[in-house]
């Protein structure tokens, strides 16, 4: 899927919300633990209830990982049932890894083949080399760090660097450099949204994932105003505040009304912006 054909589904949902599957087994309701599969369940529903209101899921591996094998079963169940199901959903794989040489092409083919995610998150730290094994799978794309939501982004991420700028937009300017918008998204945190502009004066065109909208504070109509382009060029995660908003036998439907009302919200702002017919 290129940014024309993202766009695309962008405007059929009315909607660029990605939701985040970080499922938590100490927070998933208990009733699912009759299952064999309590995370895969619990993924499922949510999916089922919300699938029509999102463009991307972004499980992180971190939640999965730390179970151990029975994690990485659920992920991969997960991802099966999202391709069989619902194909034109973007899976995005929260892993935020950054190595070179073999190791960076043992990353990529997990991401790709063995999971068969669309999407990972990188960090960039390492420099192209790190990245390149994952731009030769020319029908994926790489999202790069750019500047995060947490409050240690001050540590390195907005340090000034000798030309002035924080070291966020260096690496934003040179790593927009090695793959076009149809293959390489930046993430920018919606904890600041006023950065949003002058990042999109480096990268007009390349999609945005911009973690913090719901339970982290950020403002989505900020968001919006700060960094929407022509073809929308944001994809906005919400996490906990949607697949933990209800915690019984109907937290599916407690996620999706959630869900709805961000959805509702980013239809405006498409329509605002003349991006809908």
């Amino acid at each position: 899927m290129n940014a024309q054909a993202l766009f695309d589904q962008i405007r059929k949902k009315q909607s660029f919300l990605c939701v985040g599957l970080d499922a938590d087994e100490d927070k998933i309701p208990s009733h699912l633990f009759k299952y064999e599969d309590p995370v895969y369940e619990f993924n499922k529903a949510i999916i089922d209830a919300t699938h029509d209101l999102v463009v991307a899921y972004k499980p992180n591996l971190a939640f999965y990982e730390a179970m151990g094998t029975k994690g990485l079963v659920s992920l991969e169940k997960t991802n099966a049932y999202i391709q069989q199901n619902f194909p034109e959903i973007i899976m995005i794989a929260d892993a935020k890894r950054g190595d070179i040489g073999n190791t960076a092409r043992m990353y990529a083919k997990s991401v790709f083949e063995q999971f068969r995610f669309d999407a990972v998150t990188l960090s960039p730290y390492m420099g192209k080399d790190s990245i390149d094994p994952f731009f030769e799978y020319t029908d994926k794309w790489v999202v790069l760090l750019g500047v995060t939501s947490n409050s240690g982004a001050e540590d390195f991420q907005l340090a000034k660097t000798d030309t002035g700028r924080p070291f966020f937009m260096e690496v934003i300017d040179k790593g927009s450099k090695w793959a076009d918008e149809n293959q390489l998204m930046f993430v920018a945190g919606a904890t600041r949204p006023e950065m949003l502009k002058e990042i999109r004066q480096i990268i007009p065109n390349h999609f945005l994932l911009v973690p913090g909208v719901g339970a982290q504070g950020g403002s989505l109509e900020e968001v919006a105003a700060n960094g929407i382009n022509a073809q929308c060029g944001l994809l906005v995660n919400s996490s906990r505040a949607i697949i933990y908003a209800g915690n019984n036998e109907h937290f599916a439907q407690e996620a999706r009304i959630s869900a709805h009302d961000l959805q509702d919200k980013m239809k405006a702002i498409l329509f605002e912006h003349n991006l809908m017919d």
